[in-house]
């Protein structure tokens, strides 16, 4: 038989157990952080671009936002159950924990799916939807909310038209009176006053080539390069909390 365990060996195992209990804490205040900061970036795609979000034809993008609000409501909640978790060491509440933690898995895979089948069709879908938008729903009757979302579009991205400015000359409101006389919109002015949209030379207007199409297609791909980014590393912070449970014996 071995030699019953010292204080010594006691105070060991305690100091290990506590450090270990801290570890834990930390990682998980990492994960509620974490769950924050994902909520946040869907939250923002939501609110700060969903007149863009209008301007496409398929609901991918516009689900990968609300699959981060998800997720991220989840990972806070999971880091909140995991360092009550810690503390009291209660089997149950861990068992609960280790479930969100799938959960989160399994949300992170969807999103993963989601963004690499928009990326891979992406350019098809604006090459035939943008245009389209553009000729035939701009300034029309209940469209409203297409009309602001074009001209926030060419404001902020400082380009004019899907593939160049000359595809407003087969819009149907430019053929319109209502137009009175313009050759492009004002929003595609570079110092956009009333009435400006009557000149389309390369000094007043933007002439971006690639058009709208080019720069809307970069920024959303930017989006889920971010979106890729921050599931990479919600799964790296679990594989870490898993091992250290793991060591934790809890």
């Amino acid at each position: 038989m071995g030699a019953p365990p010292t204080a010594y060996d006691e105070k060991k195992e305690t100091c290990g157990t506590v450090c270990l209990k801290y570890l834990l804490f930390t990682f998980n205040f990492l994960f509620w952080l974490a769950g924050g900061v994902v909520m946040a970036v869907g939250i923002w795609t939501l609110v700060e671009k969903s007149d863009y979000i209008s301007l496409l034809s398929s609901v991918t993008y516009a689900a990968s936002a609300y699959i981060l609000i998800l997720a991220g409501a989840i990972v806070m909640v999971t880091g909140v159950l995991g360092c009550c978790a810690t503390f009291k060491e209660q089997r149950r509440l861990l068992r609960v924990y280790f479930v969100l933690l799938l959960c989160i898995f399994l949300l992170e895979i969807l999103a993963g799916v989601l963004a690499y089948i928009y990326y891979q069709q992406l350019n098809e879908e604006l090459k035939q939807n943008l245009r389209e938008t553009i000729v035939q729903k701009y300034r029309q009757p209940e469209q409203e909310h297409i009309t602001k979302a074009v001209d926030k579009l060419q404001q902020e991205f400082k380009c004019c038209g899907s593939n160049s400015s000359s595809d407003w000359g087969e819009s149907v409101w430019i053929r319109t009176n209502e137009a009175d006389g313009r050759l492009v919109p004002d929003s595609c002015c570079k110092t956009q006053t009333l009435g400006c949209g009557h000149r389309d030379h390369p000094s007043n207007i933007y002439k971006v080539e690639g058009g709208c199409i080019t720069k809307l297609e970069n920024f959303i791909l930017d989006h889920l390069k971010i979106i890729g980014a921050v599931g990479v590393g919600i799964a790296c912070v679990q594989v870490a909390l898993c091992h250290v449970y793991s060591l934790s014996g809890l």
